[in-house]
């Protein structure tokens, strides 16, 4: 499996975002990302999946496998949905390590904090917050494994 390293897939995603000249057509292109993300089982929505500090309803879950992870997400508000996605598809299938360590720029690159209500940049930041300490969680896992060999 090749995963484009983090900083390549920001890169694209900011190309992406200079197509468009006005943030009525960034909306809509992330609302698009979003109506693509891949459905979440019904059984993953449950209130411990649920990330706190979002004023839309947002559930996020993290596999681990082969020292990755991967994320699956869904949201109720379809802007919501769309930034999740673009999370997802930056951070998605790479290590704790390279996702703890992620800068992610491009959210200051293409504006978003700037363009997003208040609201919507503290849920922006919590789902970034929530996906890092799954990094965490699973790296101290890693390590837990190593320390007992």
């Amino acid at each position: 499996m090749d995963i484009k390293p983090i900083n390549d897939i920001e890169k694209d995603i900011i190309e992406d975002f200079g197509l468009f000249d006005s943030w009525e057509d960034k909306y809509e292109y992330i609302i698009d990302m979003g109506k693509k993300l891949a459905v979440l089982e019904d059984e993953h929505k449950l209130d411990e999946n649920k990330i706190k500090g979002c004023q839309s309803t947002v559930w996020l879950v993290a596999s681990y496998e082969d020292g990755r992870i991967f994320f699956k997400a869904d949201s109720d508000a379809v802007i919501v949905k769309g930034l999740i996605s673009m999370l997802i598809r930056v951070l998605s299938g790479h290590t704790p390590a390279e996702i703890i360590e992620a800068r992610l720029d491009f959210i200051g690159e293409i504006g978003m904090m700037t363009h997003l209500a208040q609201i919507r940049s503290n849920g922006l930041l919590s789902m970034i917050k929530q996906m890092k300490n799954y990094a965490i969680a699973f790296q101290a896992i890693d390590n837990q494994q190593i320390d007992h060999k």
